[in-house]
């Protein structure tokens, strides 16, 4: 226990102009919800905070939960996952909200992708352009008119959500081709309460652990309707790729093989695995690569990630591939301008949760207006992900904000902009042991398989840079623990859907045993 007479954890906090923080009230006391974290965090002060820090390095770079960035001499490397101590904690009203928000939004943009592919309903009424559609990079032709089996094609989804400084949240992107990033929700759990036990008296939060579970069900749910026990795989780009943690760890969670490209063949339009006994049928695919690379006779001729006449396994329904080819079309970031109306053309809704105002700027008025605001707002690249060529005009210089202007001049159809939301802060660790807000974001983690289930909470990302907007963690941002309070009714199940027993909860792996699977995995591989 430290001494009264340190210096507390919070004396010189203050919470950025026109932001709202997520623990702390316009005047520095705690929220109704984050008392007893405050609290506890106080009592425990910025020595045990720092030092459970350092164990927590430790045993991330151990246990290889890790995140590849490149150093200052250009060569990449592995460092632990970012995970900041101090949780981010939801009451449950809030998150019924997102719940609810999140659930719409899925529905609208999975019957987005079907029409996109088929019925062409949306276009023919004038609410999205055709031209824009077949426009996207992720546009996928080879599977126009094929429809998955169960007609899901927006599996496993990611929005990224913001709160603004009046409070209301927001949906920033959507991600529905390969989102990542739940294996740091389940291991930052983990981590939490090994390390930090103390903050969780008083609380009641809602489990994550149950994802491996939910989403095995719902690839399970998707596959081949003839097949009762249907064969799911996760299918890596390999050990180079930097999110390869993850595939691993899905893989070893719902306890079904991690394979590569080598691993799987095609015979008479259906897709197997390589086996020592045989060739096994694969039902269902949890791919973790992106569509220009599956198959080489349908999308890049070059790639040798592929596996040759997939997708014409996929077009005779013989295979599910989650998420669904071509569902990349959904997330491009000039469709999410559309979203809204997509909810109200496909489900005769009002959306739960807004979009960021965002301007398309291939029209010329617009397009004005937003150069003559270009110091005031931010300018995405359409089709990037990751925080890729992200402008923000307020932290820009004149000559930035020149440059910029003349990319949006030159490809006006390659760049949205959006005004800028001034990002909720969390208090969080500095490298001097005290606590300052940093900007956040949050990326719940839904599965759709014969229904919708939305995981309590999800990744929280952490700007841990002062003043950064920026939150990815390619571009050095970090993560928290997301808490979504138990108000004694803890439901994974969105409102509308049937009720449903809960998928037994599978073999906790905890700290330990993914780099020995994913290491046997390899060796089985090479054996082949």
């Amino acid at each position: 226990m430290i001494e009264a007479t340190q210096p507390h954890l919070l004396d010189d906090y203050q919470v950025p102009a026109g932001c709202r923080d997520e623990l702390l009230d316009e005047n520095g006391g705690a929220r109704p919800h984050a008392a007893p974290l405050i609290a506890s965090l106080e009592r425990l002060g910025s020595e045990p905070l720092a030092a459970a820090g350092r164990r927590r390095d430790r045993i991330f770079m151990q246990q290889g939960i890790t995140f590849e960035v490149a150093g200052t001499d250009g060569e990449r490397r592995d460092r632990p996952f970012p995970l900041d101590l101090v949780p981010r904690v939801l009451p449950a009203p809030e998150w019924t909200t997102i719940k609810r928000g999140l659930a719409q939004r899925i529905r609208a943009l999975n019957s987005f992708v079907d029409d996109v592919y088929h019925g062409h309903e949306i276009v023919r009424a004038g609410v999205v352009p055709w031209s824009l559609i077949v426009s996207r990079p992720s546009f996928a032709r080879p599977v126009h008119g094929v429809r998955p089996p169960g007609g899901v094609y927006c599996h496993v989804s990611g929005c990224d959500l913001v709160r603004g400084g009046d409070g209301r949240w927001r949906v920033l992107e959507d991600n529905v081709r390969t989102p990542s990033g739940i294996s740091y929700v389940l291991e930052n759990r983990v981590a939490m309460t090994r390390l930090m036990p103390e903050l969780f008296a008083g609380y009641r939060v809602r489990p994550v652990d149950h994802y491996p579970g939910l989403l095995l069900d719902a690839l399970r749910a998707v596959a081949p309707a003839a097949d009762a026990d249907p064969t799911v795989v996760v299918w890596t780009p390999g050990p180079a790729n930097s999110a390869y943690f993850e595939h691993a760890f899905l893989a070893r969670q719902m306890g079904v093989e991690l394979v590569e490209a080598t691993d799987l063949v095609v015979r008479e339009a259906a897709c197997y695995m390589r086996t020592t006994a045989g060739l096994q049928r694969v039902h269902t695919i949890y791919r973790r690569l992106d569509d220009d690379f599956i198959d080489p006779l349908e999308f890049r001729a070059d790639s040798l990630l592929g596996v040759p006449g997939l997708v014409r396994a996929y077009r005779a329904g013989t295979v599910a591939i989650a998420n669904a080819i071509g569902t990349g079309v959904a997330d491009d970031k000039a469709i999410y301008h559309y979203v809204p109306e997509m909810i109200r053309f496909y489900l005769s809704e009002e959306p739960i949760l807004d979009n960021v105002p965002t301007y398309l700027l291939g029209d010329e008025t617009t397009r004005k207006h937003v150069l003559e605001r270009i110091d005031e707002l931010v300018v995405k690249p359409t089709s990037e992900s990751g925080g890729k060529g992200v402008f923000i005009g307020p932290h820009a210089s004149s000559l930035e904000c020149e440059a910029q202007a003349r990319l949006i001049e030159a490809e006006p159809e390659r760049w949205i902009a959006q005004e800028l939301v001034h990002l909720s802060t969390v208090p969080t660790e500095t490298a001097d042991g005290t606590l300052a807000p940093r900007h956040v974001d949050l990326r719940p983690f839904a599965v759709f398989g014969d229904e919708i289930r939305i995981v309590p909470g999800g990744l929280t990302r952490v700007a841990l840079r002062a003043g950064s907007m920026v939150v990815n963690s390619s571009q050095g941002g970090g993560s928290k623990d997301t808490w979504v309070l138990d108000d004694g009714g803890a439901v994974d199940l969105v409102p509308g859907t049937p009720p449903s027993h809960r998928p037994p909860r599978l073999p906790d792996v905890r700290y330990g045993g993914w780099r020995g699977q994913a290491q046997q995995q390899q060796q089985r591989q090479r054996q082949r």
